[in-house]
């Protein structure tokens, strides 16, 4: 019987908020990516749409893009950059406002299901607060549903909260602040405690 080539079957997954894919690019990215090749990179914060960006240099360094940008031009978007090609990939989560700001993508590769997701910030008032709770609650009862038939989830993005004192500078500081409220850290506990 011969043994798996378990190196091979290992997958390098690296998550990235580029804050705008356009500028990152402008500042390297390619050669970053040329230099580190992930086996599947989730990007978040993309701010862009393909047809903004030379996409065949993507093409040459050997990603297969699945690109799940924001409605609103220069806005929030999630991406998937795969060596493999994904046995299936799905766009946002099925919940209109969420997918009209490109909040989230999947691919499934053969039992594993791999997520990109960007989470609301609420620091710029209010609504947005407001909506990044609603976002919380919604996500993780779609994360519940989605185990059901995909129990093997890998997700990663930017979740726009610091969990614990020691993930922020100045805990005091921002203890008020969206990112750091009593009310985001308890849903990281919650999240956590769904395993």
């Amino acid at each position: 019987m011969k043994t798996p080539n378990i190196k091979k079957m290992l997958k390098t997954i690296y998550s990235y908020n580029v804050n705008g894919l356009r500028a990152a690019m402008n500042k390297g990215f390619d050669g970053w990516l040329k230099e580190t090749q992930p086996d599947i990179l989730c990007l978040q914060e993309i701010k862009a749409k393909p047809e903004q960006i030379d996409t065949s240099v993507f093409d040459r360094i050997g990603y297969r893009q699945y690109w799940f940008p924001a409605q609103k031009p220069g806005y929030s978007g999630v991406a998937l950059f795969c060596k493999d090609k994904p046995d299936k990939v799905v766009y946002g989560m099925g919940i209109e406002k969420y997918d009209y700001e490109g909040r989230l993508i999947r691919a499934d590769f053969g039992d594993v299901t791999i997520i990109s997701v960007y989470f609301p910030s609420g620091s710029s008032g209010e609504v947005r607060q407001a909506f990044k709770m609603v976002f919380l609650d919604d996500f993780l009862q779609w994360i519940e549903n989605l185990r059901k038939e995909r129990p093997n989830l890998i997700i990663s993005g930017d979740y726009n909260i610091a969990h614990t004192d020691i993930d922020i500078n100045h805990p005091k500081k921002h203890q008020k602040m969206s990112g750091f409220l009593p009310e985001e850290r308890a849903w990281v506990d919650k999240y956590l405690a769904h395993g």
